[in-house]
């Protein structure tokens, strides 16, 4: 069984997310870069993510919305990949989309997204560096429980591993 994710603060604008899974690395980047199965696993219990939109190629432009299946409010995630180099890395510039949410999370400047993944033994270790525009970015991020929901979403990765 994999161990809960391990989040660090490199720097004052830096957060950084390791997690391994039990699975090849290239069923870890298709479960990143395909938006069928980015669907399955992304995002809360009680959630639905309906635009799930992923040019994956640099200079392509992905899309992310989640909506509460309760009261209808939704948030989401836009940006530009600038780095695809499958199935080792991953790069993109992450925008925040509050949608109908009432976050405090930073608007304008984007954070940077990095996504490493290495394999030893049929064992993945996925290494996500995001890098906000300032310290205060990166602590509002991190104060909406941020690094609890990308938790949250890498167990259902790996129950999503157990069955495939």
């Amino acid at each position: 069984m994999p161990k809960p994710a391990e989040v660090t603060l490199p720097s004052e604008r830096e957060v950084r997310v390791t997690r391994t899974f039990n699975a090849p690395r290239q069923l870890v980047w298709d479960a990143h870069t395909r938006p069928e199965l980015v669907r399955k696993w992304q995002g809360y219990d009680g959630w639905d993510m309906p635009v799930c939109e992923m040019d994956v190629r640099v200079g392509g432009k992905y899309r992310w919305q989640w909506k509460n299946r309760e009261d209808g409010n939704g948030f989401g995630f836009l940006g530009t990949f600038t780095e695809v180099d499958g199935p080792s890395k991953l790069a993109h510039e992450q925008y925040f989309d509050p949608g109908d949410m009432d976050f405090a999370m930073p608007a304008g400047d984007p954070c940077i997204v990095s996504l490493e993944l290495s394999e030893k033994h049929g064992v993945t270790t996925l290494v996500c560096n995001l890098t906000f525009a300032s310290k205060q970015a990166r602590e509002d991020a991190v104060s909406t429980g941020m690094t609890d929901g990308m938790e949250h979403s890498y167990t259902r990765l790996d129950d999503m591993f157990k069955t495939a």
